[in-house]
């Protein structure tokens, strides 16, 4: 842009060059649109948190804890109260339950690590993707 001196008439309008400030624009736009991320709203997450019972919705947002521990000299299973023996009953027991929080397995030292991992599989069988194993202190 060429400006004259004071006191000198331009016979034209001054012009502006817009061309640099429009591809900055676009560039940032670009930049924004390409970093920007992408949340669900909040209506869309999990609505177990809605219900009325408190104790139920309570329950849907622990996790579920099985104990692997040694009872009368035999490995178990505990989920909550239920004692079981064996894979296949765990599988069973734990189907039900909220998939989404996840399974924790705590096992003691006293339980042979072929009876822990069985446990590990048949949360993975039930389907929990999340299982945890925990070994006590």
């Amino acid at each position: 842009m060429r400006f004259t001196p004071v006191g000198r008439r331009v016979h034209g309008e001054a012009r502006l060059n817009i061309t640099p400030m429009i591809d900055i624009v676009f560039l940032m736009l670009v930049f924004f649109i390409a970093t920007t991320t992408f949340v669900d709203p909040e209506s869309s997450l999990s609505p177990l948190i809605r219900t009325a019972d408190s104790e139920s919705a309570r329950s849907f947002l622990e996790p579920q804890i099985v104990h692997v521990d040694v009872v009368d000299g035999q490995p178990t299973y505990r989920v909550g109260e239920l004692v079981l023996h064996d894979q296949a009953s765990l599988r069973y027991a734990i189907a039900p339950l909220p998939k989404q929080p996840g399974i924790f397995m705590h096992v003691t030292d006293r339980v042979s690590i072929d009876f822990a991992v069985a446990g590990v599989q048949a949360a993975r069988d039930a389907g929990f993707e999340k299982v945890t194993y925990v070994p006590a202190e």
